[in-house]
């Protein structure tokens, strides 16, 4: 499935850097084609409002840290945030209650087990091994400031808008599909109460965290969502600071780790770069230092993963030299242009 070789093109080596604007563009180009070769996975049904998803709709964007934007197809196109609302929630929690007390309270260890396991939960006492994952990030959303629920949401979609640089919104349809099919996450939120682990009403909680699963993107806002980790927390668009450095980097190890639920060791295996999946169709990859690639294909593979998505990804990261634990010998300096683009003979 992954599609990885590259050979029609020339590759880059792992640098701090990507290459110039137009090589970036034909490389997307190439991406977007190979990634129309793939037919294979199917739109998420288990959410009702999702089943109608147009299976070959595309959109992919990629969003340099300097602000810079390349993107193709349906680029624009509106579809819930879903799982990948887990990374920007945890980060803006993170920033709350610190680095310590994210770890002691929501964990940070992949389970090996579907995204909406209980088996994990009652494997590890009660205890969230990671907000990757639906008993996590339930956990993460408790932790959320506030007074009321109402605060509490507030404070997740102003949050989750500065990391977009824009605005975002709710998908009333979505959110009520999710809300009368949510039983297994309203009994995840229950044990992880009986256990001590989750602050707060359980209902209220899993209503909080279906709203944000439900919040409107595109691709666009993804790659620039993802582009404001990759900054160490500065949003590349409109330079502000959303959160910390070491924020990010909490939140972008993580997505490495257990960020495609049970594929997540065969992702960075391929891919080699922290990601982040949700049912609706989106993927979000990001290259820390570099930037980051938002796509939208809801053809999911049997673990919940964008199948286009992931084709795409595996592609860019190979072409363009993002795969972090690739390297080569250096170019000399005068092998470099004033773009950080090695120049070719």
């Amino acid at each position: 499935m992954w599609d990885l070789d590259v050979s029609d093109i020339r590759q880059y080596a792992a640098t701090g850097r990507l290459p110039a604007a137009s090589e970036v563009d034909g490389i997307l180009e190439r991406a977007r084609e190979r990634a129309f070769r793939h037919h294979e996975g199917k739109v998420a049904d288990y959410i009702p409002a999702l089943a109608n998803a147009d299976p070959e709709v595309f959109g992919i964007a990629i969003t340099e840290r300097n602000g810079r934007v390349h993107q193709l197809g349906s680029y624009d196109h509106a579809f819930s945030i879903q799982s990948i609302s887990k990374v920007f929630v945890y980060a803006l929690v993170c920033e709350v209650i610190g680095h310590e007390a994210a770890l002691k309270t929501i964990g940070v260890n992949a389970t090996g087990l579907p995204f909406n396991s209980v088996m994990a939960l009652e494997l590890n006492g009660g205890h969230p091994l990671n907000p990757m994952v639906n008993a996590g990030a339930i956990a993460t959303t408790s932790c959320v400031p506030g007074n009321s629920a109402a605060e509490r949401w507030e404070f997740i979609q102003s949050g989750l808008s500065a990391f977009a640089g824009r605005p975002l919104a709710m998908d009333e349809d979505v959110y009520r599909s999710e809300a009368l099919t949510n039983q297994r996450n309203q009994g995840i939120a229950r044990l992880l109460n009986a256990y001590g682990y989750l602050k707060g009403d359980s209902d209220e909680t899993v209503d909080v965290y279906t709203r944000q699963c439900s919040l409107l993107v595109d691709a666009h806002d993804l790659s620039v969502m993802g582009a404001t980790l990759a900054d160490g927390g500065v949003n590349p668009v409109t330079g502000k600071r959303i959160v910390g450095e070491q924020v990010a980097r909490d939140a972008l190890a993580v997505m490495a780790t257990a960020g495609l639920y049970e594929r997540s060791g065969e992702w960075l295996v391929q891919i080699g770069l922290p990601g982040k999946s949700g049912v609706a169709g989106g993927l979000l990859t990001v290259a820390p230092g570099k930037g980051a690639v938002g796509s939208y294909a809801p053809r999911l593979d049997e673990a919940g993963n964008s199948v286009r998505g992931q084709v795409a990804a595996a592609y860019l990261s190979r072409a363009l030299g993002l795969n972090l634990f690739a390297s080569s010998p250096g170019a000399a300096s005068s092998d470099v242009d004033e773009e950080g683009a090695e120049k070719h003979e």
